[in-house]
């Protein structure tokens, strides 16, 4: 099964299905493994340390795959930001035909990756933020519930309302994000009105994700309950993995008095991103969607990918059709 969409048609794909843009996570090895698999795999540019260690990464990417594949660029507040100008220029000289941005004022970059005819796929978790990255000329939005991982915003509002009220108000496609780990998913997404879907915390499950394999385990033995929220007294939510040092942050930050630097030293990003090499899951903090709820097994991208399309091919022909009863015309 082959979906035709915008999203497919628009990026070269032959699924539906978008690898999201994971910190530490999205490297040369599962970016090519979900396009050779036929979805969009997406290397993160913020995991590679500097703008030319992201040029060799996707060099390296180009050796392990001849599908498209493209490069999520964030733009987070921070007192020393990264040099945004020099990433954007690697994307763009090195020919990235598909640009996933994220994050506060992305206007100047989305119009640095327009001019140069790149694809750009936008992350928004709100209305009336997906209506600026309209104004601002992206071509898809990426629209993120407050099932995600990582940042879900501050309104707290679900996907199944997010993606309906796109299908009313927006102009331009948009894929579905946050919640998304199966067919049935997949197959809900495109009857709300998305064009695919962007899964994250599902393909950190995979083979071919290069995190400590007692990560993927504590994933697949997770329930829907296992993720929480942090940071919300600072504006700046984040659903993680539900840890013992997950635990401690939540319970510090209801002191009334809280300041950053009582939290700062357990959610350090050091000691997250060793969680994935140590396999560790109680070392630092670490994104993670409700999705781990659905997940109960640690496929190639491939046999994730290929699943996913069949059982969404089955739910929108067969399982449809069988509930759908035409009236007869006497």
């Amino acid at each position: 099964m082959v979906f035709k969409t915008k999203l497919t048609e628009l990026t070269g794909i032959e699924h539906p299905i978008v690898q999201g843009g994971m910190q530490y996570v999205g490297v040369a090895e599962l970016a090519s493994a979900v396009s050779n698999a036929g979805g969009l795999g997406l290397l993160t540019a913020l995991t590679q340390p500097t703008p030319d260690a992201l040029r060799k990464e996707i060099a390296r990417c180009r050796t392990m795959t001849n599908k498209p594949f493209g490069v999520n660029l964030t733009f987070l507040p921070a007192i020393t930001p990264p040099p945004y100008d020099e990433y954007a220029k690697v994307i763009i000289e090195e020919g990235i035909k598909v640009v996933e941005t994220a994050g506060n004022n992305p206007g100047k970059y989305i119009k640095m990756f327009k001019d140069a005819g790149i694809v750009v796929l936008h992350k928004c978790t709100a209305i009336r933020h997906a209506f600026s990255a309209q104004r601002l000329g992206v071509d898809i939005i990426s629209m993120d519930g407050f099932e995600c991982a990582g940042h879900p915003g501050e309104d707290d509002i679900g996907g199944l309302i997010l993606l309906a009220k796109s299908a009313k108000k927006l102009n331009i496609p948009y894929i579905a994000s946050g919640g998304f780990g199966d067919g049935r998913g997949l197959a809900a997404a495109i009857a709300l009105g998305a064009e695919g879907i962007n899964m994250g915390t599902r393909f950190m499950c995979t083979v071919e994700s290069t995190i400590h394999q007692h990560i993927k385990e504590a994933i697949v033995q997770a329930d829907e309950r296992q993720t929480t929220l942090v940071f919300r007294p600072f504006r700046n939510t984040s659903r993680i993995f539900k840890n013992k040092i997950a635990i401690e942050v939540n319970k510090r930050e209801k002191k009334p008095d809280l300041q950053f630097e009582d939290v700062r030293e357990l959610v350090a990003g050091s000691r997250g991103r060793q969680v994935y090499t140590t396999g560790d899951p109680d070392y630092g903090v670490w994104t993670a969607g409700q999705v781990v709820g659905l997940i109960d097994d640690i496929p190639t991208c491939k046999e994730l990918v290929h699943r996913i399309s069949a059982e969404a091919e089955d739910i929108l022909t067969r399982q449809v059709n069988s509930v759908i009863v035409k009236e007869s015309k006497l």
